[in-house]
Order: C-alpha cells, then structure tokens, then sequence
C-alpha cells in the first residue's frame, strides 16, 4: 500500500521506518543503516504490507536483516529478506512464527489494530506472520561487519528472553531493540523476566553509547539511556 509507511531521514547513513496506522502498542521503529561494504536492517515491523520494496540498498550490495527479539512488531517481514539474522535464544520459532512466541494473536483480537486499513476487505482477524527461518543466530559477542562499522551483539533480556542489542563500540552507535527505549517498558508479558531485566537495566547504566535507537519512541543519548534505566531500577525495587 503505497504511503503505509512513514520515513524519516535521521543522517546521511540512516533511515527510520515506521508503521503510523498501526495501534501505538504495537508500533516499532525499523532502522536502516547504510555501511561501506553492506547495509544492516534492525527489526522489519509488522508485515501487513511488504516493507523490502522500501529499502533502497543498491542492487548487488549486502543486505543483512536483524531481528532484535521475536516478537510480532519487530518480525513481520522478516521472510522478506534473504540474509535473516536473529537471536539464537529463539532461533527455531523463528522456523515456525508460533503465537505463543510473537504474540501475533494479540494484534488479531485487539479492539482497534490499525487505525486505516492497508486495502478494502482487510482485517486483523486474518493476520499472520510468515515462517522465517534465520540463516544466521546471534549470541553474545558475535559481531557483525559493514566494512567500516563493526557491530557487537549484546544480550539483553528482561522485555522478552531474546532480547539482543548491537552497538559499535568505536562509534558508540546502539541499536537497542526493546532492551531499552524512551517509552513505557513493558515487562509484564508472559515471556518477560523483572529480574533479568534489572540486570540488564544495571548492565546499561554502565555502557556507553553516543546516540541509542530504540525499538520504539525516539533516539536518546547515553545520559538520557542512564536515566530511562536508573529509573527502571528505582520504580522495581518498589514492586
């Protein structure tokens, strides 16, 4: 559908994607990071319309696609693309895209999914997200080379088991996933781990980052991450 998704120029380098019509719960960022030698794709939305037509990677040039977690809103185009990498925490569900692991059926029953349908006769009760297997698992310490970028994979969990991070240590770079963001944390869904969380959480505190894109709501410098984790400490220790 043409105008489903929202673009936004964020440097000569990267490219924000978004989804404006789908219920904000479910709305994520998707990254595009052009490097030298390959461009990487951080988390692929939803998947009710084809998100490969609006990634302008030069033909012939490298393509890798990271899934941060398996969770519906970050991996519903994933079968899109052909270099598919993802965390080997999850990795066979990704065969398979069940329920239980992408919370897919949350989205077909909730109250109001999409705020404009993407064509005439579409409905959420038909929503399904295609198998994926991943040609590539992530664990931590893998990296992952643009030719002048060099990602580290970090894991993250707490918002879900899964929950892997990317960051370039020499440019402080950070690709966050659900791990942290600059929204409401979710850590009350059947997979989530509070205590996991909040060493993820204190791992943060520590880590630095010039600039971190989140799975949702905006970027957020290093000072800005310490604060959203601090306070995620701060608010479970009242729990």
């Amino acid at each position: 559908m043409e105008g489903w998704f929202y673009r936004a120029v964020v440097d000569a380098a990267t490219t924000m994607l978004t989804e404006p019509f789908v219920n904000d719960y479910m709305r994520a960022n998707i990254w595009h990071l052009r490097g030298r030698d390959a461009d990487l794709l951080v988390d692929t939305g939803m998947g009710i319309c084809p998100l490969a037509p609006e990634i302008d990677t030069p033909p012939g040039k490298p393509l890798l696609v990271v899934a941060t977690h398996i969770h519906l809103d970050h991996v519903g185009s994933l079968h899109e693309f052909a270099d598919r990498a993802g965390p080997a925490r999850s990795a066979a569900a990704f065969a398979t895209m069940p329920d239980a692991a992408t919370y897919a059926d949350e989205f077909r029953t909730m109250d109001a999914p999409v705020s404009r349908p993407p064509h005439a006769g579409w409905s959420a009760a038909g929503y399904r997200i295609a198998p994926a297997p991943l040609t590539r698992t992530l664990d931590e310490g893998d990296t992952i080379d643009l030719g002048d970028r060099l990602f580290t994979v970090l894991c993250l969990p707490g918002h879900s088991p899964d929950s892997i991070g990317l960051i370039d240590e020499k440019d402080g770079l950070f690709f966050s996933g659900d791990a942290i963001y600059d929204d409401t944390l979710l850590d009350d869904l059947p997979d989530s781990d509070r205590e996991a969380y909040r060493r993820t959480m204190a791992r943060l505190t520590d880590l630095p980052i010039r600039i971190g894109h989140g799975g949702h709501g905006p970027s957020f410098d290093q000072a800005r991450m310490r604060a959203i984790a601090r306070g995620y400490l701060d608010r479970s220790e009242t729990r």
